[in-house]
């Protein structure tokens, strides 16, 4: 450990596990309303595709926000971007459960992505203030295994707050989820970032340090390669509710069949990689998860072709899958945030921009495209993995990771 006092050890594990419910945000607002999609459309009088606006409008704040969020948390410490975001995020839940129309609701949703992103940035950067890189990567690995419980648990709860209370329940239980997020930060962590290691916000200074980013190749390529592969299993998460409404013709109730087992996936590979860390590099471990993914975009193709859709023929490469991002998302973040040391806010939001700027294209552009057939979700999976393949053999290659 690093950068840490002793009063402050025991800490640590209160500390990860508020940075775990921190992640949590993230799939939570995706997945819980995805089962209630018929019902707000039939309430705003809007269809399918335009629904999905309101995920890609997210997404895409979500994204843009990290590189502002980014440079604050090196200014202002990790602890208090990370309340100021959970507050916000609570009040636009809070936003979206009221909105009187579509325009309205779609407002919120925006502000609830500029919020979100404040503290999986600030997060991601205390653990690697506190963490070595070894270290990191096992830390990073468990949050990430716990964290791989809320796309299975958002989605169920999601449908039966639906199926209780109306739609507009899910968004009351993401503002107490957010209030409950915030009053554990408030109460719990202590700020990571010491006063003399802080950076200024002058714009010449903030420039500079994104322009080191863009015109870092090895840093760009882990990013890239790590938000391609991420969005190959977006891709399907977002599309679950023509996946299982259309092409499966299941029930909201039954959203739990294509969530639970692809948890199950990401927590296995997170496993792994937890005890894998101080036995194998970053590189090996990534590049296993990598072989992983791509033996699931294979069957994917072949199921596509050959079978008839079904839940297994959907589900079982999505389980291979959702292994190989359990293996790989935690040592990609790690080796990403090394490449700059002094400032790590700024890396993990680039990094955290780049993941979720590839899901707000699968949500905004692919889904619409590919939405007719199952076929047309398993070929662009190809594409998203050949983008990761190419990145990521540019650092696997040459040996200056480790």
């Amino acid at each position: 450990m690093t950068n840490i006092t002793l009063e402050h050890k025991a800490s640590v594990r209160w500390l990860v596990m508020v940075m775990t419910l921190l992640s949590m945000i993230g799939p939570f607002t995706i997945d819980t309303y995805l089962p209630a999609f018929p019902s707000i459309e039939a309430d705003y009088g809007i269809s399918r595709d335009l629904l999905s606006q309101s995920l890609g409008s997210y997404l895409a704040a979500f994204a843009i926000a990290t590189l502002f969020w980014g440079p604050i948390t090196d200014r202002f410490g990790r602890k208090k971007v990370i309340l100021v975001g959970m507050s916000c995020y609570l009040l636009s839940s809070l936003g979206c459960g009221y909105a009187s129309d579509y325009s309205e609701f779609l407002f919120y949703r925006t502000v609830q992505g500029i919020s979100a992103s404040a503290g999986l940035v600030a997060g991601r950067a205390m653990v690697r203030d506190i963490f070595d890189s070894q270290e990191a990567q096992r830390v990073m690995s468990y949050v990430m295994m716990f964290f791989a419980f809320a796309p299975a648990l958002a989605p169920i709860i999601g449908a039966w707050l639906h199926e209780s209370y109306g739609w507009r329940s899910i968004f009351y239980f993401l503002a107490i989820y957010g209030g409950i997020a915030t009053s554990f930060a408030m109460l719990i962590i202590f700020e990571t970032l010491p006063i003399e290691q802080r950076q200024s916000l002058h714009p010449k200074k903030v420039l500079g340090v994104y322009y080191k980013t863009l015109t870092n190749f090895r840093f760009q390529a882990i990013v890239l390669a790590g938000g391609a592969c991420f969005g190959g299993l977006f891709l399907f998460i977002a599309g679950s509710p023509t996946i299982l409404f259309n092409f499966l013709g299941l029930e909201a109730s039954d959203f739990w069949k294509q969530f639970v087992p692809m948890v199950l996936g990401l927590v296995a590979g997170s496993f792994i990689t937890g005890r894998m860390s101080h036995k194998l590099s970053s590189v090996s471990i990534i590049s296993i998860g990598i072989g992983a993914m791509a033996l699931a975009t294979f069957l994917n193709v072949v199921f596509s072709q050959f079978l008839n859709v079904s839940l297994l023929t959907v589900v079982s490469p999505l389980v291979i899958y959702a292994f190989g991002i359990g293996m790989s998302l935690p040592a990609f973040t790690v080796i990403a945030l090394d490449c700059f040391p002094g400032n790590r806010g700024t890396a993990s939001a680039v990094q955290a921009f780049v993941q979720m700027m590839s899901n707000a294209i699968v949500a905004s552009l692919v889904l619409p495209l590919v939405n007719h057939s199952m076929m047309e979700f398993s070929l662009a999976q190809v594409g998203f993995m050949v983008i990761c393949i190419l990145f990521w053999s540019k650092i696997a290659f040459s040996h200056k990771v480790r």
